[in-house]
């Protein structure tokens, strides 16, 4: 019998040969504004995920997932090119556009052959060459590596997604009015109406099983982020019925993460069905923390951690997240290692044989996942830098984890505000430590200031031409 202490090293090995043989599928699954404890494998006592909760006990679940940022367009630049969102500029929704500088995932595995994939909100430039705004610019997925693309610039409805809700009070459209002019999805380049009455999730879903079955004899890259649970949230009769003993509002945010946990079965059982399972490496994240509102009316969950969207607390960053890849990752597999949402691109590319090309490359942030999985790495080796900036209304906010302990820089009231805490003995933080560690402040905010000042680099044209 071999010593316990080698299955880690065996099961790398036997990882590696497997992916010598075949390349793998990647799906890359994201949630909008959906809450650390909102799903059914993080202990949610309501909402249904019967899904995502048999997808995380067939692989593995991240219990300190974070995503980099608390707001959602500098999430998804970091999980297409593993470097914060503060080296490409893309610091809080709408600021920015991805720059065709960046080598993103998409543009990586097509380089390996890959067909590519985009699917539901982009949130990281405009989709239309017209379109007019006062933030951000034209910046589209098939600029970025994606062959074929159904895709919203930014939020809408989750249900029936071209026309504003009856009721709604909120920003966007006049109730009753098309959303956004009444074609928000554009489909490999051209708006579209069609197909789009009923739940969002499933709008989506119906244009990803055609480009999956058209590529079923080739490796390909899917990447997937839902609108549910962003508001507008609304949910159809049929994923509002379970919750009927719940208020209007709760029906209509449990509904919503119902009806995209039943188009993630609905991927699943295709996977199945076409033989596509076990050679498919699929990944689930929500993009950050839940919206303040939802949390603080008690209808989302960020568990027992502190903070929302836009803050820097563990709320804001902290999110549901698992991934599932059968005969590669044991089921019921427990991660406790910080990861993040910087980590996929280095793992992925690992994973296919992936090298930037001479004079192309940069510095990465995230690190490989697969040896923290299987067992081999116990510890996150390198700091984790989160963060968004959007000065108006004041909001603008940074943090850093290193080791046990965590720094947060605060913009209130026009003036910063710092705090520390050790996050292995108050992962709710609540013991800001700022006064009684002083030569430990001082020393994270070095290295706060010291991310910060090399991603200002990066984003001032030190890593290519732009």
């Amino acid at each position: 019998m071999l010593p316990s202490a080698l299955f880690p090293s065996l099961l790398l090995l036997l990882f590696s040969l497997s992916v010598t043989a075949a390349p793998p599928n990647i799906i890359l699954l994201m949630s909008d504004d959906q809450g650390w404890g909102d799903v059914g494998f993080n202990g949610h006592p309501a909402i249904k995920t019967p899904h995502l909760d048999e997808m995380a006990a067939n692989g593995a679940v991240f219990e300190r997932f974070y995503s980099v940022s608390s707001i959602c367009s500098p999430t998804r630049a970091s999980c297409l090119t593993g470097r914060y969102p503060y080296r490409s500029g893309i610091i809080a929704a709408h600021t920015a556009g991805m720059r065709v500088g960046e080598i993103t995932l998409a543009e990586a595995l097509a380089k390996k052959g890959y067909a590519t994939g985009f699917f539901g909100k982009w949130h990281l430039g405009w989709l239309k060459p017209d379109e007019i705004g006062t933030r951000g610019h034209y910046s589209p997925p098939w600029h970025h590596g994606y062959e074929e693309t159904f895709a919203t610039t930014s939020a809408v409805p989750t249900y029936n997604p071209t026309k504003t809700p009856d009721n709604w009070t909120g920003w966007g459209s006049e109730p009753g009015e098309p959303w956004k002019g009444g074609d928000p999805y554009v489909h490999n380049g051209v708006a579209t109406t069609e197909n789009m009455q009923g739940d969002d999730s499933r709008v989506i879903m119906d244009r990803v099983l055609p480009f999956l079955t058209t590529n079923k004899d080739k490796p390909f890259l899917a990447t997937i982020w839902f609108h549910a649970p962003h508001e507008p949230v609304y949910a159809g009769p049929e994923h509002r019925k379970p919750y009927a003993k719940f208020s209007e509002e709760h029906q209509h945010y449990y509904g919503c993460i119902t009806a995209m946990d039943e188009q993630i079965g609905r991927l699943r059982k295709f996977l199945q069905q076409e033989n596509l399972a076990e050679n498919t490496l699929l990944f689930f994240c929500s993009d950050n923390g839940p919206s303040t509102g939802v949390l603080k009316r008690g209808i989302a969950s960020a568990g027992q951690f502190r903070g929302s969207k836009h803050t820097v607390y563990e709320g804001g960053h902290l999110v549901p997240a698992c991934v599932e890849w059968p005969g590669k990752i044991p089921a019921g597999t427990k991660v406790t290692t910080p990861c993040a949402t910087i980590d996929y691109f280095p793992t992925i590319t690992k994973i296919v044989g992936y090298e930037f090309p001479k004079g192309k490359k940069r510095p990465l942030d995230g690190i490989d996942l697969m040896p923290i999985i299987t067992g081999e790495q116990q510890s996150r080796k390198k700091d984790l830098f989160f963060g968004y900036r959007r000065l108006y209304q004041n909001k603008d906010g940074a943090a850093l984890i290193s080791g046990n302990y965590k720094v947060l820089r605060e913009a209130v009231e026009k003036k910063p505000r710092t705090r520390l805490y050790n996050l292995s003995k108050d992962p709710y933080e609540k013991n800001d430590l700022a006064k009684k560690e002083p030569e430990k402040l001082t020393k994270m905010l070095e290295k706060l200031k010291a991310i910060d000042e090399d991603c200002a680099r990066s984003r001032d044209g030190a890593d290519y031409a732009y």
